[in-house]
């Protein structure tokens, strides 16, 4: 396994970075507006700092920057080895990552709607901006990856 890490830290910033734009889209869309109602209705659920009126999302913006970022890491650490396994140009071939990442975030988040009692309607919509986001956001990685990085 190879660690680049001007490729992990650079492209896990363009990883994130593209995450963070299509998450403030799908934030206003789907969480502020299609999702709010259910949200609403489990307010059990949810962090107290997202109960509030207005909900304070300063408060959690250290732990979403931080697990976003790591994550982000990791997962472009995983793409700098695998991605000789995908067919296509940079862009293509971080799409098709994106995919991959999009189809085990779907089989977890299917997985825990056999654990946390939520409606079906939201792990649905959490799918579907999983494919989103991680599909647009694969993109964006590929074509850096693709363009940037050395073999």
């Amino acid at each position: 396994m190879r660690l680049n890490f001007k490729t992990i830290i650079v492209g896990g910033v363009v990883f994130y970075a593209v995450q963070w734009v299509l998450g403030m889209i799908s934030g206003i869309v789907l969480h502020g507006g299609v999702l709010e109602p259910l949200y609403q209705a489990t307010a059990e659920y949810w962090r107290p700092e997202l109960l509030q009126d207005p909900p304070d999302m300063a408060a959690l913006m250290p732990r979403w920057i931080a697990t976003g970022l790591v994550m982000s890491f990791i997962f472009t650490g995983i793409y700098d080895n695998i991605r000789v396994a995908f067919d296509g140009s940079g862009v293509i071939k971080g799409l098709k990552f994106g995919f991959v990442l999009a189809l085990i975030y779907g089989a977890t988040a299917a997985g825990y709607s056999g654990v946390f009692n939520l409606p079906e309607t939201l792990w649905a919509w959490w799918i579907v901006e999983g494919f989103f986001i991680y599909c647009i956001s694969g993109a964006a990685l590929g074509w850096y990856v693709g363009k940037f990085a050395s073999d």
